[in-house]
């Protein structure tokens, strides 16, 4: 039993074989996935993935990157969003400072106005952090994000960072990077954390793990990511199974 806590599957590069592909998770053992949100758009076209397949759940935000689109009447649309019976999560928000648009005035503006609405609506949220760490987890302490808790998706920082975002109640996400050669950083954030506080994620259709680096990326790939959290752990992929799964059902608030 797997557990993708982040897709997008409602991106373009699905658009050809998007049914047949979500049709075949089950089959394969991906037996819950997260729809995440990253744009005002895409808000809509994860809330139809959602509605169409039972096993598919939404979180409902917008990306660091896309927060020029924001305004009070479309993130009017995100409060109402929030409140579907499929949303998880409010995500995923954040802050990336790898371009220089959106500036960081507006993108710590949002975030901290999307953490808030996480904790009106009792959500945790879905954290992008990209080249941005200090200022993430000031804002995070700020805003007092512990009260909501959620995941640091697609982590990509040191394991002293893990440590401290870890005992702010949050859950680090793993996803095919970790196969990489050159992911050493990662590869010791794995080692060093608990199990207890790692969850599965794609972040599809991209980083695809190896030998598929490069090429789109889906929950079907997932299994390779689980043989590789398991050899760093040094125990089995049922195990690695096992416990994420129930990991993600703690960070969603899900039951069985």
């Amino acid at each position: 039993m797997i557990f993708d806590t982040h897709a997008h599957y409602d991106d373009e590069a699905f658009d050809e074989d998007r049914d047949s592909l979500l049709q075949s998770l089950t089959e394969n053992g991906i037996l819950r996935t997260v729809n995440v949100s990253s744009s005002v758009s895409s808000n809509e076209t994860t809330l139809q993935i959602a509605e169409q397949w039972p096993f598919v759940y939404a979180a409902f935000g917008v990306h660091p990157s896309n927060t020029a689109e924001l305004t009070e009447e479309n993130f009017g649309r995100i409060e109402e969003l929030v409140d579907h019976p499929k949303c998880v999560a409010v995500g995923e928000i954040g802050l990336d400072y790898h371009y220089d648009e959106p500036s960081r005035d507006l993108q710590k503006k949002w975030f901290a106005a999307q953490i808030q609405l996480a904790k009106e609506k009792g959500k945790p949220v879905i954290i992008h952090s990209r080249d941005a760490a200090q200022d993430t987890c000031d804002l995070m302490k700020a805003e007092q994000a512990k009260d909501c808790g959620g995941v640091v998706h697609c982590f990509s920082y040191s394991k002293e960072m893990a440590r401290l975002f870890v005992r702010m109640g949050f859950y680090i996400g793993v996803g095919g990077v970790v196969t990489f050669k050159n992911a050493r950083v990662l590869k010791e954030v794995v080692e060093d954390i608990p199990l207890e506080y790692i969850v599965l994620e794609t972040d599809c259709p991209y980083l695809a793990p190896v030998p598929f680096r490069g090429k789109r990326n889906s929950s079907l790939h997932l299994p390779l990511v689980v043989e590789k959290i398991a050899q760093i752990k040094g125990i089995t992929t049922q195990e690695v199974e096992e416990i994420t799964w129930q990991n993600a059902l703690r960070l969603y608030r899900m039951k069985e």
